[in-house]
């Protein structure tokens, strides 16, 4: 009885514990994990077990060939993180909606502005064209003018033009 109650305030070592459920450190996790053990660590930051965490330990070693619960895989997040995550999501998907929106609502009149700029850009380049059209006339009638020379009374007469000019 007094060796059980010194025993009680016990810490074992991992490596203890390896050598009283001879078994390795993967074991010894697993068996943790059935028996929803946490290794706890002391001020240096090593690990250590209590002697009831080995008992039990030892315990769920003896049940593994029996039938055994499966270890507990991951545990479940807490509603209330589970509620916020599902938040978040429906928040990001409502601000995506929105800003997809308002982009489309802003585009949606550029089509119009980029066929009224090429409609004018061709509108431009063939202006451009008649101005160049206009002044090669010009030009040409100011030398066909220019070939006229005063006679007298309001009468011209036409000079002749050589090959060469």
């Amino acid at each position: 009885m007094i060796l059980e109650q010194e025993l009680k305030g016990k810490t074992l070592s991992p490596q203890e514990v390896r050598s009283i459920l001879k078994t390795d450190n993967k074991e010894i996790v697993e068996l943790c994990k059935r028996a929803s053990i946490l290794p706890r660590k002391n001020s240096k930051g090593q690990t250590y077990f209590s002697y009831e965490e080995v008992k039990n330990l030892r315990k769920v070693q003896a049940m593994k060939g029996a039938a055994m619960p499966p270890a507990k895989t991951a545990p479940k997040q807490p509603s209330a993180i589970m509620n916020i995550l599902a938040s978040l999501k429906d928040m990001e998907t409502k601000l995506s909606n929105r800003i997809s929106k308002i982009i489309d609502e802003k585009l949606e009149g550029m089509d119009e502005v980029v066929v009224e700029l090429i409609r004018c850009k061709t509108d431009n380049e063939t202006l451009r064209q008649k101005i160049i059209d206009l002044n090669k006339e010009i030009y040409q009638l100011k030398n066909d003018l220019n070939s006229y020379k005063p006679v007298g009374l309001g009468f011209y007469k036409k000079k002749e033009k050589h090959v060469w000019e």
